[in-house]
């Protein structure tokens, strides 16, 4: 007996995609689905990888058997799951008008290109749904559209934009704005250098101020000591013609 409640999270295939009715042996017995990665357990029951994953954190008994069933025991069915695979489906957008058939291998590479496929248009702040198949057909009408310029010049065009884009005056309107701010920051460059050397110019002023005061210092020092040593030498004189 299949759990209900895990019924509802279909690990299988959808057996209405088939062409031909799906085989008794292939229906999973949890999912009620085509068995998506077969597996057997040690019981020989087969069932889909997911959907037995599942119902062993409940309860370690198989689901048809209930005989125990150990998790490192389950073995996938490589050759069911190619034989499987080798089954013909219809698109799963069949209900739109999609009358393509194919392996089921191959479902996955169809629907990324299938023309009935419901996507969302891929511009920005565009939330309209619509078929693949439509998406040229909208994007020459959608206002969100926005491309690259096709002659590689940079520009973001929209619909708006598009036919009164001129590369070459796109192009020369670009080189004069950066003319322009390459000639402002050149100026500003000049303007902080000349800032720079009258700062030093001012520096070396008080730097030659600094080294005058220092010799005029040096040389008063030089004219006291001369002075006192003259004096001193006079003192001596004048008290040995005394005794």
């Amino acid at each position: 007996m299949a759990d209900p409640e895990l019924s509802t999270q279909s690990g299988g295939y959808d057996a209405e995609l088939f062409l031909d009715t799906p085989d008794y042996d292939l229906i999973c017995t949890i999912c009620q689905g085509v068995l998506r990665c077969p597996v057997r357990a040690a019981c020989q029951h087969i069932f889909c990888k997911k959907c037995i994953l599942q119902w062993l954190k409940r309860q370690e008994t198989c689901p048809c058997c209930r005989k125990p069933v150990n998790p490192s025991l389950i073995f996938v069915m490589f050759k069911l799951s190619k034989a499987i695979g080798r089954m013909k489906i219809k698109c799963k957008n069949d209900i739109r008008g999609c009358a393509e058939t194919f392996p089921l291998s191959e479902q996955y590479c169809h629907n990324m290109s299938c023309q009935y496929e419901l996507i969302s248009c891929p511009y920005q702040g565009c939330r309209a749904q619509l078929l693949r198949r439509d998406l040229d057909t909208h994007a020459r009408h959608c206002e969100h559209w926005r491309q690259p310029c096709h002659m590689g010049c940079g520009t973001i065009l929209s619909h708006r934009t598009q036919s009164q884009h001129n590369c070459y005056k796109q192009l020369k309107q670009e080189y004069e704005a950066r003319q322009r701010s390459h000639r402002a920051i050149a100026t500003a460059l000049q303007k902080k250098m000349r800032r720079m050397q009258s700062t030093m110019a001012h520096m070396k002023r008080q730097i030659g101020l600094i080294c005058d005061s220092l010799e005029v210092m040096d040389d008063l020092q030089e004219a006291e000591e001369e002075e006192l040593g003259e004096s001193s030498s006079s003192s001596s004189g004048t008290s040995g013609s005394n005794t």
